[in-house]
């Protein structure tokens, strides 16, 4: 069995997805029950996940080093822009669209992706978080109390689902 990135991608989109689910839940109509779905698909990704490292599966090319440092250059870029970002909502008394902010960010950093490693589920993925934070900011703005919540869980539910292997 040798390293495959998308193992390890789909791991953090995993991690990633129950953080959105478990914060977002917090406080909404179901939480236990959207709590405890959230930990049973994020179980059944994981099995999928190690069923496919498991398997004989051939791994795509490691990507070029010129891939490998706009990847930093990505996730850097989203490490700064989150907290920029969240400080300038505060500071505009916008507080409850942090986390709409964070989620439509995310989703933004993996636009790139797609090219630089060959893999067109990264455009798909990036399509999705991003129409779920601008959904959720709009419904939120529109008076939606529970907006943010949702927002995180639907987020989180679209990275399990993207999280399952194999992709293409």
């Amino acid at each position: 069995m040798s390293w495959d990135g998308r193992a390890f991608g789909s791991s953090v989109g995993v991690v990633g997805g129950e953080v959105f689910v478990q914060l977002g839940a917090g406080g909404l109509p179901g939480e236990a029950i959207i709590r405890t779905v959230g930990v049973v698909a994020g179980l059944a990704v994981l099995a999928t996940i190690v069923r496919y490292a498991r398997s004989d599966a051939e791994p795509p090319p490691p990507p070029s080093p010129a891939a490998v440092r706009w990847y930093g250059v990505c996730v850097l870029a989203m490490v700064a822009a989150i907290p920029l970002g969240s400080a300038v909502l505060r500071a505009a008394d916008r507080a409850e669209l942090v986390p709409i902010w964070v989620v439509t960010v995310v989703g933004a950093h993996f636009a790139p992706f797609a090219r630089l490693f060959g893999q067109p589920v990264f455009a798909r993925l990036s399509g999705a978080l991003v129409a779920v934070g601008l959904l959720g900011g709009a419904l939120t703005l529109a008076g939606l109390a529970d907006g943010p919540g949702w927002t995180l869980v639907a987020a989180g539910a679209v990275l399990l689902w993207f999280a399952h292997l194999p992709r293409r």
